[in-house]
């Protein structure tokens, strides 16, 4: 049920902290993947660990706020893989400037990289799951800064939230083609774009506010995304936002 044999999978930020776990889980479960990403280097170092483990995969380069780059690089994976079945959005960025200090620049780097990307990139590759017309799988990273949001991250709170809004329009409006649309919300996965705001108050924060008492580790995501990916296992799951939060969401005071 939760074999991926003969699918082609991409993951669009597959050379980050999650975004490597996930494409190693679509690996480790018969999917050749595409990691795309705007660092080479780190791409292909996720590459070269799923190839050794048994995998396949491929590393291209592109920016996901970018809808040519998206286009070249589905030129790229057809010629080598045939097909898309599964495509994972994980781009992300953040920052913690406060609100009154907030400059647009920043602000459109980050809703282009959190927002932005996955839009374009559900344009690009979805539209070809449609064409192939035998379904297939998109899968959005929100955050438990979504709803509600969490403070010192407005930007990056506003981009989250508009991440489910996206993933619910397109799960009802992908449905009658067979293209699935579902976000994972993660909890705290300690990476490089919030250790600058993981201060010894604001962990102490999020573990009195974490009924598991930890930080989740990027394998436990690995289960959730091949989940979402298996049209077997998840075949009448649309316009889901499934938690893997340690509990964070289900707490109050």
């Amino acid at each position: 049920m939760f074999e991926l044999q003969n699918t082609v999978s991409v993951v669009i930020g597959g050379n980050g902290v999650l975004g490597s776990a996930m494409s190693a889980a679509l690996a480790e479960a018969g999917s050749k993947v595409a990691v795309i990403g705007r660092d080479m280097e780190k791409a292909r170092l996720v590459c070269e660990q799923i190839e050794r483990n048994g995998g396949t995969a491929i590393a291209l380069k592109a920016d996901a706020t970018k809808k040519e780059e998206l286009e070249s690089v589905l030129n790229e994976v057809l010629l080598w893989g045939g097909r898309v079945d599964t495509l994972v959005n994980a781009s992300g960025t953040n920052s913690a400037t406060p609100f009154f200090d907030l400059e647009m620049d920043e602000w459109d780097r980050i809703m282009d990289v959190n927002l932005k990307s996955v839009v374009l990139a559900s344009q690009v590759f979805g539209k070809r799951m449609i064409e192939q017309g035998d379904g297939g799988s998109i899968i959005n990273i929100s955050s438990v800064s979504s709803s509600p949001p969490l403070s010192r991250v407005f930007t990056y709170s506003v981009s989250k939230s508009g991440v489910n809004s996206v993933t619910q329009y397109l799960a009802r409006e992908f449905a009658p083609s067979k293209v699935r649309v579902n976000a994972i919300i993660p909890g705290f996965f300690p990476a490089e774009q919030n250790k600058k705001i993981l201060s010894p108050d604001r962990i102490e924060s999020i573990m009195n506010h974490t009924p598991m008492n930890r930080f989740g580790d990027p394998e436990e995501l690995k289960g959730t995304v091949v989940y979402l990916a298996s049209a077997k296992a998840s075949s009448f799951v649309t316009g889901a936002l499934i938690r893997v939060d340690g509990g964070f969401g289900a707490m109050t005071i």
